[in-house]
């Protein structure tokens, strides 16, 4: 009985270990992907601002609180726009910010596929 309890207990310690570093991953996940707003161009994972270590503290929160990623990503875009992720979400807002690199590519091979053909004749 005791070697059967033993082994209970240390199941659930790695189970416990498992969860905790689940969690410290999906914080860094978010984390790296949130922009900080004092340090320019800086995720909120690589800075060591205030701001940043506040932000930290809430995503920690908000996760042992048992919100999702993208709960988390909402709640964050609410309260201070869009503009704090770095992988902004596809939608009406940012169109543009997804199609321009497109548009850019495809401009750019126009232009360099008639300098080409102006070149060959």
């Amino acid at each position: 009985m005791k070697k059967f309890s033993l082994f209970i207990i240390i199941l659930l310690s790695l189970n416990i270990n498992s969860s905790q570093a689940d969690e410290i991953e999906l914080q860094n996940k978010i984390t790296k992907n949130l922009r900080c707003l004092i340090c320019q161009g800086q995720s909120v994972f690589d800075s060591d601002s205030d701001f940043a270590n506040s932000l930290k503290i809430v995503v920690r929160n908000k996760i042992d609180e048992g919100f999702t990623e993208n709960e988390i990503n909402d709640f964050l875009i609410q309260k201070y726009g869009e503009w704090i992720l770095y992988d902004p979400k596809f939608n009406k807002n940012t169109y543009l910010l997804w199609l321009l690199p497109l548009l850019i590519f495809l401009l750019g091979g126009a232009i360099i596929f008639k300098k080409l053909i102006k070149i060959n004749k």
